[in-house]
């Protein structure tokens, strides 16, 4: 990767437990933190503005000699070995998830502990939080065991066993034994020792490696797949059930351009997709939860795209103007403008996550009645929409059509429908979908391929390729190695790749020219090559886009095809999903070929 000093690069880890997320640096900086909801106002923002954004790290004095980060196995807790001239010593970084019963304990937390490995190495602590978007310049007072910070009506509290007077006159701390910092949102943590700090610690990581054994990994790329599910795992809110597209806003899709978007909010078609991620994985639990979610926002009206993690509509876009932005990208975001958009493939997926729930065995629900009226009113929806414009998948603000992609969910919307209904008793309901979805399967193909061009198109009647219909295999609208599929590869091969990356697609949208490759479209194309028979040249691709996550193993939204540096806003939920269902393809293909299929093999 090109290296440029004036671009932030996107090393960070991520910690969280459901309802805190906070990306960390190698530096030990945490840059990003939003209180007291993924997507409430920042308290360090240094991601998106380096001077104002507000930062939490530790600077050693003398000269850093290295600094290596990466998580304790099977978590998501963060070690960063920071080696200086005087000493050496870690900075473990989590928050708290504690086993309790059949569930967890994850309060309002951020727990930094220190601990010397060698000498003793002095560090300043730069603790600088810049509440609301930097918009709040907060009062800090001192108080027993830390300080107290006012915010507002809201309350943050650090507490820690260093003497406060080191904590806001830059004074130098010794690491001479261990260190603990408690950032807590609304009242202060109860944890006033190291003991309890590292027998916090002790439970966080049991609890995270419990989880992590209940993990049905393939037998292909099984590290980088856990390393993914324990990523999407920290995407779902527990309060609500509501799982994020990523932590941040406004990390811009490609350097220069206004592309920059709020990621923090639940949009139904990447939840969806997380869901049959985890699902695939033998985690359950996730996709319960957001069926709960999906049934409390329908029943407040009209489906729409995307909803705030506690259920709301309104999502207005800002800007604040007075950030400088990621790289100096502009304009900083907050809010979406696509919770008020026609996006028409979210009736089949949502459809799909409530099929693959309602008829998995190890799901025991008491009102199946209940979710096929919801159903029902997903097909009927999803067959009154096909006839109409949308936005698409990649949200065009300004070009209307219908797109392919959304055009096939709608399909999948009422051929899927119709699966439940017949379990349920409803033939004659069943049976008029399916007499839909056949009528309906037959002009897309009729109309979304075309012949001249040798691939499926972006939209019907269309001209331009789209990566998004690699997904039509899997899907189940076409067979992956129908002459049409194999042509629309081969295409989008020529077409769309730029450096080995797959881009979404080439015509220009609402902001002109697209150079970015979206990430998860490479694993796609990786995926759709194992599909079609082609398992060697989907092994080297995929193996290929592994080297493209950062340091601790994970992928922002889009990567910078020339520099293969990761762009856009990060951890991103739909790469790492794509990255699981290409991994689980691909093994498993793999294995039936190899005949590794039987026990003990």
């Amino acid at each position: 990767m090109v290296s440029r000093p004036d671009i932030p690069v996107l090393d960070h880890g991520v910690i969280g437990n459901g309802r805190v997320l906070a990306l960390i640096s190698p530096t030990t900086n945490i840059d990003w933190l939003c209180l007291p909801r993924f997507d409430s106002p920042s308290v360090f923002a240094k991601l998106l503005d380096l001077e104002q954004g507000g930062t939490f790290a530790f600077q050693p004095v003398c000269d850093v000699v290295s600094t290596r980060m990466e998580y304790v196995a099977n978590t998501n807790v963060l070690r960063t070995e920071v080696r200086c001239t005087d000493g050496r010593f870690d900075v473990l970084d989590y928050a708290p998830r504690i086993p309790s019963g059949l569930g967890v304990d994850a309060p309002l937390e951020v727990h930094r502990l220190l601990i010397p490995r060698e000498g003793a190495a002095r560090v300043r602590v730069v603790f600088d939080p810049r509440p609301d978007y930097a918009r709040q310049w907060p009062i800090l007072l001192g108080v027993t065991g830390g300080l107290d910070i006012a915010v507002g009506v809201s309350r943050l509290c650090l507490r820690t066993n260093v003497p406060v007077p080191q904590l806001t006159n830059g004074r130098p701390v010794r690491i001479d034994r261990p260190r603990y910092f408690i950032l807590s949102y609304g009242k202060p943590s109860d944890i006033e020792s190291v003991a309890s700090v590292q027998r916090a610690l002790d439970l966080t990581i049991a609890g995270w490696r419990a989880w992590a054994k209940t993990c049905a990994l393939p037998s292909f790329a099984d590290t980088h797949v856990l390393r993914s599910a324990l990523c999407l795992k920290l995407h779902a809110f527990t309060e609500s059930g509501a799982i994020i597209a990523a932590a941040t806003t406004s990390l811009p899709e490609a350097l220069g351009t206004q592309r920059t978007w709020d990621y923090r909010y639940c949009w139904l078609r990447d939840a969806a997709f997380v869901v049959e991620a985890l699902r695939r994985l033998s985690h359950l639990a996730e996709g319960e939860a957001f069926v709960s979610f999906l049934r409390h926002v329908a029943e407040e009206g009209p489906l729409q795209p995307v909803y705030g993690i506690g259920g709301e509509r309104a999502l207005p876009e800002h800007h604040l103007d007075h950030l400088s932005g990621f790289a100096g990208a502009r304009p900083v975001r907050i809010g979406n403008a696509a919770c008020a958009q026609r996006q028409h493939d979210l009736m089949g997926e949502m459809i799909l996550c409530l099929e693959t729930l309602m008829t998995d065995p190890r799901v025991v629900t008491d009102d199946g009645e209940a979710i096929l009226r919801l159903v029902e009113r997903l097909v009927r929806d999803a067959m009154a929409a096909a006839p109409t414009e949308d936005t698409g998948p990649w949200e065009f603000r300004t070009l209307p059509a219908r797109h392919t992609f959304s055009q096939v969910l709608c399909w999948v919307a009422a051929h899927r429908g119709a699966r439940l209904a017949r379990r349920y008793g409803r033939t004659a309901l069943a049976a008029e979908w399916d007499r839909w979805a056949e009528s309906h399967h037959a002009d897309i193909l009729k109309r979304a391929y075309n012949e001249t061009l040798g691939f499926f198109t972006q939209a019907l009647d269309g001209c331009h390729p789209d990566a998004s219909n690699f997904l039509l295999p899997t899907l189940g609208f076409i067979e992956p190695r129908d002459p049409r599929f194999l042509s629309t590869v081969r295409a989008y091969e020529r077409l769309l790749v730029d450096d080995g990356l797959m881009l979404r697609y080439r015509n220009p949208d609402d902001l002109g020219e697209t150079t970015s490759a979206f990430s998860v479209c490479s694993f796609w194309w990786a995926e759709a090559l194992a599909m079609m028979g082609e398992l060697d040249a989907a092994v080297a691709l995929f193996n290929r886009l592994l080297t493209y996550a950062n340091p601790v193993g994970l992928f922002s939204e889009d990567i910078d095809p020339p520099t293969g540096r990761l762009l856009g806003n990060f951890p991103q939920a739909y790469t790492h999903v794509g990255l699981i269902h290409a991994a689980i393809t691909i093994g498993g293909l793999l294995d039936a070929r190899d005949a590794k299929f039987r026990a003990w093999t």
